[in-house]
């Protein structure tokens, strides 16, 4: 999180829950928390070359609606990293 200026402070008081429909949509954006590509202007989204490995070795059925909840999770992620620019 301090690679991208968040800290927990950020966060604190803040709960998610996590619906039983968007579980795997999450687990694919955890498991993809190493895969954000940079430019000397920074954080520039994920690497997507990665994402049908990741999704196989965490047992993640490759649909559309998950990669679909992967790009709106991304861009959410994207504001808040490159916010302080």
């Amino acid at each position: 999180m301090a690679a991208f200026g968040l800290t927990e402070a950020d966060y604190e008081g803040e709960y998610v829950e996590i619906w039983q429909d968007n579980l795997d949509s999450f687990r694919l954006f955890k498991a993809l928390c190493t895969q954000w590509r940079t430019s000397m202007a920074g954080v520039t989204g994920l690497d997507y070359n990665c994402i049908p490995w990741v999704m196989k070795v965490n047992n993640i059925s490759e649909n559309e609606r998950i990669f679909n909840d992967l790009q709106l999770m991304e861009g959410e992620a994207l504001k808040l990293m490159n916010k302080s620019k």
